[in-house]
């Protein structure tokens, strides 16, 4: 997740195309060192003084790392919301197979079974409009974010993607997508594989909120596993929250969070707080632009202990 029109690469915070004026001219056409052009005049000793700051400027912008400065302090944490200084998780190579392909319990709910998006809304006619075939489902550009037509509490979630091959873009343009929880906890869904980006917008991370605890991505075209557990809020009459949300993540096998708490909402370059509601609501998969792919996706209900035998 992040907003459209935020700059990717390393030059986050300068536009795609500017340039800077004086006896010399400077060009940005893309976000990496080959899109960078300097136009020096015939007398370059009358300017060498001018062009060193900015030399020094943009070998400053490689060096400081991919996210932002700027940005609200986390709750509980020394971090900033896509912190450029936070490390990035070590990465750990999955095996070659967890629970791919993974059948469904008997008590799940098969949100897509490799055939339609029945059990998905979205769109201007309520139908999700997102591209079905050879037993997945593939994002869209511009047609809008799509959600499952039921709502659920508490969850234990099988979710399957993979990211575009070949890969193109960096950092939080390259394979984007997201999986929130009760529409409104991302975890995030990116390719990271041999790409950098801020450390709570890696693939698997609670996004703005929390890193995953490793980078288990899987190569661009193969697919991922997530296995998500959810919890939802727990709110008192008068709306205060008695029971945060969390989650507990394994993607590809590997565990990236335990029963991790979310601060509130999923927000980009901010904190969005905790807001009373039923304690319900739907799954929800991001249209980011890129054509992220996605199959066998289910479902169950957590359960309570010491229920009758069915």
């Amino acid at each position: 997740m992040s907003e459209e029109t935020e700059p990717k690469g390393l030059f986050r915070g300068i536009p795609r195309s500017s340039s800077i004026e004086a006896d010399f001219s400077v060009e940005f056409s893309g976000a990496d060192p080959e899109g960078l052009r300097i136009q020096v005049p015939s007398d370059p000793m009358n300017t060498l003084a001018r062009l060193l700051p900015l030399a020094l400027a943009t070998a400053t912008a490689f060096a400081a790392g991919v996210g932002y400065d700027n940005t609200p302090q986390i709750p509980g944490q020394k971090w900033k919301v896509h912190d450029k200084n936070r490390p990035n998780p070590p990465i750990v190579e999955p095996g070659e197979s967890f629970s791919h392909q993974a059948p469904a319990p008997a008590d799940a709910v098969v949100l897509f079974d490799g055939k339609d998006l029945s059990k998905w809304k979205g769109g201007k006619d309520g139908k999700a409009p997102w591209k079905v075939e050879n037993g997945y489902f593939e994002v869209v550009k511009g047609t809008g974010d799509i959600q499952t037509q039921e709502k659920f509490k508490d969850f234990q979630l099988h979710f399957e993607w993979s990211a575009p091959n070949p890969p193109k873009g960096d950092s939080q343009g390259r394979g984007n997508s997201g999986l929130f929880l009760h529409g409104l906890y991302e975890v995030q869904v990116l390719d990271v594989y041999n790409n950098k980006t801020y450390a709570d917008g890696q693939a698997g991370g609670l996004y703005g909120m929390w890193p995953p605890l490793q980078n288990a991505m899987k190569k661009p075209g193969q697919w991922n596993t997530y296995d998500v557990i959810f919890e939802g809020p727990l709110f008192d009459a008068e709306g205060k929250v008695t029971r945060k949300a969390s989650v507990t993540v394994i993607h590809n096998g590997v565990v990236l969070h335990h029963k991790q708490e979310f601060n509130g909402p999923s927000g980009h370059q901010n904190t969005p707080k905790y807001f009373k509601y039923d304690g319900t609501g739907p799954i929800r998969l991001q249209d980011h632009g890129d054509p992220v792919r996605f199959r066998n996706i289910w479902i169950r209900p957590l359960g309570e202990y010491d229920q009758p035998e069915k």
